[in-house]
């Protein structure tokens, strides 16, 4: 079974489109991989192995590419569309596990001073 094939088996399957199915398949791979190797995503890793997928999966694309010079700015038109489907919401992600961590666990601060506060006022009463 050669890689279109399994493409368009798993978008019948799915009932998704290939765009979609690049959005899905990156955020699988990012939060399986950082599971799987225990890191957060906050690491490159699981990002860098995204991309990695991604240039592959057009790698793959780019055989069946014919020799016209239509069908090869069909094919970058296509391939940058799929290269930025698949990336933006990985990068996204980890930009912000990165840079403000806070967003998705909420703020350890507001707790602390909530806590000392209330023990504050329990020691005054």
């Amino acid at each position: 079974m050669q890689w279109l094939e399994i493409k368009i088996w798993l978008e019948s399957a799915t009932g998704f489109d290939r765009d979609a199915l690049h959005i899905y398949g990156a955020v699988i791979i990012q939060f399986g991989l950082a599971l799987f190797f225990r890191r957060s995503l906050a690491s490159p890793w699981p990002w860098i192995a995204v991309f990695i997928v991604a240039v592959a999966n057009e790698y793959l694309d780019y055989q069946r590419v014919g020799d016209s010079a239509a069908s090869i700015a069909f094919f970058k038109a296509e391939g940058y569309k799929d290269m930025w489907n698949t990336m933006v919401i990985p990068t996204f992600l980890m930009m912000v596990a990165r840079f403000w961590p806070a967003w998705m666990t909420g703020k350890p601060k507001d707790l602390n001073r909530s806590t000392a506060s209330s023990v504050l006022k329990e020691d005054a009463v």
